[in-house]
């Protein structure tokens, strides 16, 4: 039998992976897997899991949101030989299941897709010298909303709690004198949003082209927004992404394998998801592929 370790985030998706959670078991058995379980209790335990383990196991998988894949992640890329990627979807916003297209909050259909699905390369960002991203990186408006929504709120409304949150930050939006080195140069503007990322989905609202992005390609996509000038010109902005409308003279979209951001001021980040800190420089990378993820 394959070994399976497969990390579970308890707090997930409003405790979501109980249900079926005995079915789902049987059938990675049934499938082949013999199956070890770790339970985290707090930020970090996914990443000390994998980075002491991994190794051992023919697949490394785990029940929870993004940041919980995140932590996984990055505590498999130091690993000479990483074991194989699963990924249980367990969040609110699930942002790399919709890129994937995996099973969303189904412990059962995980479980059947670790089984009969294939593995593909995996990019994974880098985030200053020793921190990672699965997806995301991005710091400006409504980036705080996933880390700043109060918990008991999360497991009560679940995504609802996200766009409440995000529509009280409207009046505050800032604008950051941003410096951004790319692969192909440099931008120089006020911005009231920036990121990094490998994915089609964004908070779940935001939509990029599925032709746009490619998750094993090397190339990660770099977007930024301009200063609206208002809440109201910010709105169009968001109104016009939501819709898939990307040619305002507002946002740029390119695409880059690294990029290196410079304030006048710490500025606060988060990745995927989850608290990155207050940055006046911040370098990303894109790490090429170092695992494969079965969908």
């Amino acid at each position: 039998m394959k070994k399976l370790m497969l990390i579970v985030n308890p707090a997930a998706g409003r405790s979501a992976y109980s249900l079926n959670f005995g079915e789902a078991m049987k059938t990675l058995s049934d499938g082949g897997f013999a199956t070890t379980l770790f339970f985290t209790s707090g930020r970090g335990d996914a990443t000390e899991y994998a980075r002491r383990y991994g190794e051992k196991y023919d697949v490394a998988a785990c029940v929870g949101g993004d940041g919980t894949l995140s932590e996984m992640l990055a505590g498999l890329m130091p690993l000479g030989k990483p074991p194989l990627v699963g990924y249980f979807p367990m969040g609110t916003a699930n942002d790399v299941a919709t890129t994937l297209g995996l099973p969303k909050n189904d412990m059962i259909g995980a479980a059947r897709k670790l089984l009969k699905g294939d593995p593909h390369p995996f990019d994974v960002g880098g985030f200053g010298e020793d921190e990672y991203f699965a997806y995301i990186a991005a710091f400006g408006a409504f980036t705080s909303v996933s880390y700043a929504t109060p918990q008991n709120q999360k497991k009560t409304l679940g995504h609802l709690a996200y766009v409440l949150q995000g529509a009280t930050e409207l009046p505050n939006i800032e604008t950051y004198h941003t410096r951004v080195e790319y692969d192909d140069g440099v931008i120089e503007e006020n911005l009231v949003y920036g990121s990094m990322s490998n994915s089609t989905s964004v908070a779940g609202i935001v939509k990029l082209p599925n032709e746009m992005v490619c998750i094993g390609d090397g190339i990660s996509e770099l977007v930024l927004v301009k200063d609206p000038g208002s809440v109201e010109g910010f709105g169009d902005i968001l109104r016009a992404v939501i819709s898939r409308n990307f040619d305002s003279e507002k946002l740029i979209i390119l695409h880059t394998k690294k990029a290196k951001f410079i304030f006048d001021k710490p500025v606060s980040w988060t990745r995927d998801g989850e608290d990155g800190g207050k940055h006046e420089e911040v370098e990303l990378k894109n790490f090429p592929h170092p695992v494969e993820l079965i969908f």
